[in-house]
């Protein structure tokens, strides 16, 4: 099934969040990660387009984006979306994390504990570096507030095949859970299977 994006609105604020009017209550799908995990890249592999903004500086994503997705070329912008993206902003990255962290509880927070559209959180973890505790403490968040979440690994094709076994398996270890999908928006591995779990909450 082709889905074709079409961007809602950016928010910064939850009177900002798009409206039933705007999205037909289709079940929403968050990504949030630390900076520079490779969001944007995988938001873009996944649509076949580059409609999240990609960077080389950490931490540009200042707002939540919405997208929406249509089956087919979607043209008919008033027709009910397959499925809503959110686009969250990074958090971790040290010269911003303050400012960041600050903006947190005025829409970032009430959004992902309140949102009763949010299906599904995909919390993107690093499978090049060694587990991280912001990632911990965001995935014991979602366990605590027993939203669903779903735990990605970027970058896998960085390294051999051996090490991200390794990797894998220490990231499992401590963020103390049992399922990771290591994906690679370069090379489209895992991709499909990632879209797989998505298609499954459209229907």
């Amino acid at each position: 099934m082709r889905l074709s994006p079409v961007f809602l609105l950016s928010a910064t604020n939850p009177s900002h969040f798009p409206t039933e009017a705007k999205t037909h209550n289709a079940p929403e799908v968050a990504f949030l990660g630390r900076s520079n995990v490779g969001k944007s890249s995988l938001i873009n592999a996944l649509l076949g387009s580059k409609e999240a903004h990609t960077s080389s500086t950490p931490g540009r994503t200042r707002a939540i984006n919405f997208f929406a997705l249509h089956e087919g070329s979607g043209n008919n912008k008033k027709a009910r979306p397959t499925l809503i993206f959110a686009d969250l902003p990074g958090y971790g990255y040290a010269k911003i994390s303050k400012s960041i962290s600050s903006e947190w509880p005025t829409f970032i927070e009430p959004y992902l504990a309140e949102r009763d559209q949010l299906a599904l959180a995909v919390c993107l973890v690093d499978t090049n570096i060694p587990p991280q505790p912001s990632d911990t403490q965001l995935i014991h968040y979602f366990q605590q507030m027993q939203r669903p979440y779903l735990v990605v690994g970027t970058k896998a094709d960085r390294v051999s095949k051996n090490v991200l076994n390794k990797n894998m398996a220490a990231l499992r270890k401590v963020h103390e859970i049992d399922d990771i999908l290591p994906v690679s928006a370069k090379t489209n591995d895992g991709i499909p299977q990632l879209w797989q779990r998505l298609h499954a909450l459209a229907e």
